[in-house]
């Protein structure tokens, strides 16, 4: 395994995208908090506290909407379900003598784009990878959302909305590498991309929320791809 510099190294070089996509969303929640009444710092405290764009958004909009406390929480849990998912894939990807401390760090950093930067490293994978990633991306969320706030109304909504293309492209920058390797995984991405495509339109499915939908998805397709693609032992 590399060492703990070398792999942090790594995770920040690898990070600096993950960044920028990041601020450019975080950007449009900042002005969207702006417009909300929120200043600064609760706009900061809750990107640097949550890192979940369904869910600050959606949060945003219940607070807004002067929700209860519980009402959110609840509304926070559904749409971050699929966080679970996520972490039982890490739980296995890194080395089982992991400390405490560091998958308690780790479960903070946990976002669908680091989530898919980590996974996606050949072999276990070491924390302080994960660590690099965060340290790029984190400050490019929160910094992201205090240009926001601070920019208030000065950009038109066109351009904020373009600037939100820019995280899709990181998205198929980390599934097009290893499913121009494995044909398997290429059929899945095609599976997954004609299903989800099918929720969005049917009108019983596309009702159903975002999150439930991602868990639904997730389980039965990487399900389905585990039982007829399984790994070697040796590959796993």
């Amino acid at each position: 395994m590399e060492t703990n510099i070398a792999a942090w190294k790594k995770g920040v070089k690898t990070g600096i995208p993950v960044a920028f996509g990041y601020f450019a969303v975080s950007f449009s929640f900042g002005i969207l908090c702006k417009k909300a009444g929120l200043n600064p710092f609760e706009a900061v405290l809750m990107s640097a506290t949550n890192l979940t764009s369904a869910g600050q958004f959606a949060g945003l909009s219940m607070i807004t909407a002067m929700a209860t406390l519980i009402e959110i929480v609840l509304a926070q849990l559904i749409i971050n379900s699929r966080y679970f998912l996520m972490s039982f894939s890490l739980s296995q990807k890194i080395p089982t003598d992991t400390p405490i401390y560091h998958r308690l760090l780790l479960s903070y950093g946990i976002t669908d784009e680091i989530f898919g930067v980590s996974i996606a490293q050949p072999g276990k994978l070491n924390p302080y990878f994960m660590y690099g990633v965060m340290t790029a991306a984190v400050p490019g969320w929160t910094l992201g959302t205090l240009f926001g706030v601070a920019s208030g109304n000065i950009f038109p909504e066109r351009i904020t909305s373009a600037l939100s293309i820019a995280l899709y492209g990181m998205l198929l920058a980390v599934i097009i590498p290893p499913a121009k390797k494995n044909k398997a995984i290429a059929g899945m991405i095609v599976v997954s991309m004609l299903f989800s495509s099918l929720f969005a339109i049917i009108p019983v499915l596309k009702n159903i929320s975002s999150a439930v939908k991602i868990i639904v998805l997730t389980v039965v397709i990487a399900g389905c791809a585990a039982f007829f693609f399984p790994l070697k032992e040796d590959e796993a």
